[in-house]
């Protein structure tokens, strides 16, 4: 079979066929979210809307978009993205500053997340993980010697902190601080992959704790997390509600689970059953050995998208294909250990697996770009 050659500017790229292997572990995935959306929803969606399926109707259109935006990302010159890296993140920003626009931008209560474009409603702050990520490893992607290194630390720093505080000021103003959070995280991470200096590192890391304790303070129902993740016993009708009910339901599956659809948290006791709370459902249900086949399916995903990010082509594809795997990673990580008590609730959905069509979107335009990254040794 011929092959297909590019010349770059540093070296010759030939294409070969992606890594069929992610492909696969995301279309299990995918397959199980809308499995897992339809059993634990179906009581709330008849509830709300007097139809057993009109979350997984949702869910379907979205997965519908991210594959084909996911097809897209695959079949273009990863390349392309360094020129349009400036405009998406500008881009981004504005839809941002718009949720504060009535009618444009709406929430539940006080919140402001979601942005009415008429025709469909997106969520700006999940599109801004993915523009973050493509900006930063277009900005720091490039070639240097160790000389250029040392220069550019202090640059990549002050760039870096510039961009989480414009990009706070629109989040913590939401409020969305999961999300701020999570970008933090990657913007750290992706600052340690593009070679900074260590003690910029553990400046920023540093300067994150001290941000979190303040801003903790800043708002009440922050604190009530915090004292609900330190003893989950307090208040069980009131502030430690959802973290014990969701406790409940991940001990009432035991080993094997009470069966698909058989759940009884999600007959109105276990808030969020969806989004923050379905991996709840998915222990009551399917058990721990459900569970344990869920995380060996992400930590597959995950140690596949490692082995691209390594032979990426350039440092411009290996930031990105890391930086992806670092939004994943750091989503699931945090979902799961919110639901299990070992980090506060954040309402951070689980990749792939949770309802929810603008985190669906961007997650599979993110394993697009790790596909097309792949073709390339």
């Amino acid at each position: 079979m011929p092959h297909f050659v590019i010349q770059g500017p540093s070296q010759t790229m030939k294409l070969k066929k992606p890594d069929y292997l992610l492909l696969s572990i995301t279309a299990i995935l995918m397959f199980f979210g809308l499995v897992m959306i339809n059993s634990s929803g179906i009581v709330f969606s008849l509830e709300r809307f007097g139809e057993p399926y009109f979350f997984l109707r949702r869910q379907f259109i979205s997965l519908c978009v991210g594959l084909t935006l996911a097809y897209i990302a695959y079949k273009l010159d990863y390349k392309i993205w360094k020129k349009l890296a400036p405009w998406l993140i500008l881009t981004n920003l504005i839809l941002l500053a718009l949720v504060f626009v009535p009618p444009l931008g709406y929430g539940p209560g006080d919140t402001k997340r979601w942005l009415n474009l008429g025709f469909a409603s997106i969520q700006p702050s999940e599109f801004l993980k993915l523009s973050v990520i493509i900006y930063l490893s277009a900005l720091w992607g490039k070639e240097s010697t160790k000389k250029e290194e040392t220069q550019e630390s202090l640059n990549k720093f002050t760039t870096l902190i510039s961009l989480l505080a414009i990009i706070g000021l629109f989040l913590i103003k939401q409020p969305d601080m999961g999300t701020f959070g999570i970008i933090v995280l990657m913007g750290i991470s992706i600052f340690f992959l593009s070679g900074a200096k260590i003690q910029y590192i553990v400046l920023l890391g540093a300067g994150g704790i001290i941000s979190f304790f303040l801003l903790l303070k800043t708002a009440s129902y922050r604190v009530n997390r915090w004292i609900t993740f330190l003893h989950p016993e307090i208040d069980p009708q009131g502030i430690g509600y959802q973290i014990n009910q969701a406790l409940l339901a991940l001990g009432s599956g035991g080993l094997f689970g009470l069966g698909l659809s058989q759940s009884r948290q999600k007959y109105n006791f276990l808030p969020e059953p969806i989004t923050d709370s379905i991996t709840a459902i998915i222990g009551e249900e399917l058990g721990y050995i459900g569970l344990l086949f869920l995380i060996f399916l992400f930590v597959a995903l995950i140690m596949r998208a490692l082995k691209i990010s390594k032979n990426a082509p350039d440092n411009f594809a290996q930031i990105l294909a890391g930086g992806i795997i670092i939004m994943i990673s750091v989503q699931t990580f945090i979902h799961l250990g919110a639901v299990s008590g070992m980090l506060p609730m954040t309402g951070v959905p689980l990749p792939f697996i949770s309802y929810g069509g603008s985190a669906l979107i961007v997650n599979l335009i993110g394993i697009g770009l790790l596909l097309n990254i792949s073709k390339y040794t």
